[in-house]
């Protein structure tokens, strides 16, 4: 019966301990995030990709000088919209992937718009 007892209080002071560990609020750190050089911009607006021969999937980093709401807009050769997307970004670099497992081998171009539709940075890539 003590062995019980004694089980049972150890098993329930475990427990509380793994509930307040798992209650206490993280700290975020904060703080300027590394920029890899083939994504660093050198103006205070831009985009740019990881690769302009792409395969898949490609990261890229928009550059803005405010806090704001872009769309993102993919335009084939001929000029059309083939993809289009929102995206918050802050002051600074944003990094985001860009999504092109679904496209064609073709040339393409990204554009980057504000809310108001003026084109804040533009570059051009390949799917290959």
């Amino acid at each position: 019966m003590k062995k019980l007892l004694f089980i049972l209080i150890i098993s329930f002071l475990f427990a509380c301990i793994v509930s307040f560990l798992g209650c206490r609020k993280e700290s975020i750190v904060t703080g300027t995030q590394q920029v890899p050089s083939n994504l660093a911009i050198n103006t205070s607006v831009g985009v740019k990709l990881q690769t302009a021969f792409v395969s898949g999937d490609v990261s890229m980093n928009v550059k803005t000088e405010t806090s704001q709401t872009v769309t993102i807009k993919i335009f084939n050769i001929a000029n059309t919209v083939v993809s289009k997307s929102t995206a918050t970004v802050k002051a600074g670099d944003n990094f985001l992937t860009l999504y092109t497992s679904a496209f064609p081998s073709s040339a393409y171009r990204v554009g980057v718009y504000d809310a108001n539709n003026n084109l804040i940075a533009i570059t051009d890539f390949n799917k290959l």
